[in-house]
């Protein structure tokens, strides 16, 4: 396997066959990834509640649809802030750059001034994580595809089509299984 910021920066896209729930038909933007294990954030399970009921002055920076995500099912009562950096690579005060375009929330940063310097942000409730060669070992079950991301991932109007929309720009075979039924057996 390539070094261990081999993942950070792409997206875990689930197969159709990852046996885990919590990880139906995801799109994880990895952040973190090192012999200890990794982490990441779903990127297309919108929660319907509003930024400003769990973190107040934080809405007007959620990109649309707005709202809390559900980053995945560790730690849903913490969040994070990931944002879209400016394409020249400026410093975004309250934002630390992790890899490319992506950066983390400081979510005790002033909100207004995180939203004037960044192209969109989501705020998290939770987040993904792996143990020690746990992803490793999802990745030679088959359970997820890696992906390169795009910023647009991050901040998509519709992310209930993400997972499609990933698998489909890739081509070739994953084109086609953006195809798949909700229920593969039925294919």
């Amino acid at each position: 396997m390539a070094g261990s910021d081999a993942f950070i920066g792409r997206l875990l896209v689930s197969t159709p066959w990852l046996a885990d729930p919590n990880f139906r038909r995801t799109v994880v933007l990895m952040l973190d990834h090192h012999e200890d294990g990794a982490f990441g954030v779903v990127l297309n399970r919108p929660t319907g509640v509003d930024v400003d009921a769990v973190l107040p002055g934080w809405q007007a920076c959620a990109a649309e649809p707005g709202g809390l995500f559900e980053g995945g099912p560790v730690g849903l009562d913490s969040a994070i802030g990931v944002a879209v950096l400016p394409p020249e690579g400026v410093a975004v005060p309250g934002v630390d750059p992790v890899v490319g375009r992506f950066g983390i929330v400081d979510l005790d940063a002033d909100p207004a001034q995180v939203a004037a310097g960044v192209v969109g942000a989501r705020i998290f409730a939770g987040h993904s994580g792996w143990g020690a060669g746990q992803l490793e070992h999802e990745l030679d079950d088959g359970g997820w595809y890696v992906v390169d991301a795009w910023p647009d991932d991050l901040v998509t109007h519709e992310p209930e089509q993400l997972w499609r929309r990933v698998l489909r720009r890739q081509g070739g075979d994953l084109a086609i299984v953006s195809l798949y039924p909700e229920d593969p057996r039925l294919n």
